[in-house]
């Protein structure tokens, strides 16, 4: 794959960066920053967004087709699990939706570089930081990519650092926006390095105005004890989630399409993401019992299997997923109410089915468990010891019944309830952790006079 050597990412292996050549790129960036970034409209840059997301829509895009014949090895997906990620996320990228999110996000108030005039009493404006830090995980792309236009939105300078071999789809992206605005894509940088690399990150952390990190709770800590307190820190920590399935939606006339979602969650991005499912609690009483919810559930994932394939994992992590299939076989041959269906000859997916309601957490890759529960107190009683790290909970339940569980679910303290089958497909104004997308980076002005002193 020939790209341009336009940011660090694309330079050849062998290379080595140094802290000088960080604080270069840094210093280069502000100044493109002020030339090509700060300048723009807020409607200027969603045009262009929503122009990148049209032609990584389109099947003849030069840089979709380099997405999906070189993904699969770069990246551990199937080229048809990737193809639906990809379209999945850049549907999201249109006008009416940019406009929605900056409405929440900011309301009527203005950003500061681009609004001269105060018309009322009182008035708003924000700030965005001028040169974001963003240190990214790699187990899907959604986050990085988010964070990236993000950041387009709020005219931030902006240094990438992914995860050791996880730059693939971003510089991707960052090439698609030089291509189409060579100017802005000089405002973006895109490097990839193991964490942990001292010199470098302190490079960075002189640099910017504000560092957001993806990663384990423990990473986040070590991020934060080493930033200056002039920095403004933003961290996503591990999070998990689950499915809830009302038995009222179990009936025959139903339970295909419930399943068919049930296998969407499970298999977007191969349950790699913090919103993909652990466990989906199946409330007993049904017209279909929950244990022919999994069996069903195992059928559809097998045929699954054959047209959206699970991609490569590496030797530990099948190593992981077969001694699990281990412990529950065991159970299984102990125990009548303990079931467990799994792919033959390969790890490519696992059910397994058992009454114990207390959350489990999946080896993910397709692994995936399905408790039943008579009512919803058993399933939040189960969950209660992980409930502060819960993002996403997908109900399958009658029309009258989702806002009830909804409800319930959000006094928990959920912070994201959706259909079954969108679990890893939120929409661009989700607040991420409960936290608002935009508002948690810029600083806000409030003004309480017409700026005449009288």
């Amino acid at each position: 794959m020939n790209l341009p050597n336009y940011f660090l990412a694309d330079l050849p292996t062998e290379a080595t960066l140094s802290p000088k050549m960080i604080s270069e790129a840094c210093d280069t960036l502000k100044r493109n920053r002020e030339k090509f970034l700060a300048p723009r409209s807020t409607e200027e840059l969603v045009k262009i967004l929503s122009e990148i997301a049209a032609e990584w829509l389109s099947p003849e895009n030069k840089f979709r087709k380099l997405a999906l014949d070189f993904g699969p090895a770069e990246t551990g997906f199937s080229k048809p699990i990737l193809e639906k990620g990809l379209d999945n996320f850049f549907k999201l990228f249109t006008r009416e939706n940019f406009d929605a999110l900056l409405q929440q996000e900011f309301g009527d108030a203005q950003n500061v570089f681009t609004h001269h005039s105060l018309l009322i009493t009182r008035h708003s404006f924000w700030r965005a930081p001028e040169f974001q830090f963003h240190i990214c995980a790699g187990n899907i792309p959604n986050p990085t990519l988010t964070s990236i236009a993000f950041g387009l939105l709020l005219r931030s300078a902006q240094f990438v650092k992914c995860a050791s071999g996880a730059s693939f789809l971003p510089r991707l992206f960052a090439h698609s926006l030089r291509e189409l605005d060579p100017k802005l894509g000089a405002c973006l940088e895109i490097a990839e390095w193991c964490g942990g690399n001292l010199e470098l990150e302190n490079a960075l952390f002189s640099e910017a105005n504000c560092v957001t990190a993806t990663g384990s709770d423990e990473t986040l800590e070590k991020i934060r004890a080493r930033l200056p307190l002039k920095i403004r820190f933003v961290g996503y920590g591990q999070r998990v989630s689950f499915g809830y399935v009302a038995r009222e939606i179990l009936r025959e006339e139903t339970i295909a399409e419930i399943i068919s979602r049930a296998a969407d969650d499970v298999i977007a991005w191969d349950q790699n993401g913090c919103l993909s499912p652990h466990v989906f609690y199946v409330e007993e009483r049904g017209a279909i019992e929950s244990d022919r919810f999994a069996e069903l559930l195992a059928l559809e994932l097998s045929k699954r299997e054959m047209d959206e394939p699970r991609g490569k994992i590496s030797t530990e992590a099948a190593a992981v997923i077969a001694s699990r299939r281990a412990i529950y076989e065991t159970l299984a041959a102990h125990r009548g109410d303990a079931k467990i269906w799994a792919s033959q000859n390969s790890t490519a997916w696992t059910v397994v089915f058992e009454p114990d309601v207390r959350f489990q957490f999946s080896p993910l890759n397709r692994f995936i468990f399905v408790k039943p529960v008579l009512e919803l107190k058993f399933a939040l009683r189960g969950a209660d010891e992980i409930h502060e790290k819960i993002s996403t909970v997908g109900i399958a339940a009658p029309p009258e019944n989702f806002l009830q569980l909804a409800q319930e679910f959000a006094r928990w303290g959920a912070t994201r309830i959706c259909a079954l089958g969108q679990m890893q497909n939120p929409p661009l104004t989700w607040r991420h952790d409960g936290r608002p997308a935009l508002g948690d980076i810029v600083l806000w002005t409030d003004v309480e006079a017409r700026g005449n002193g009288l």
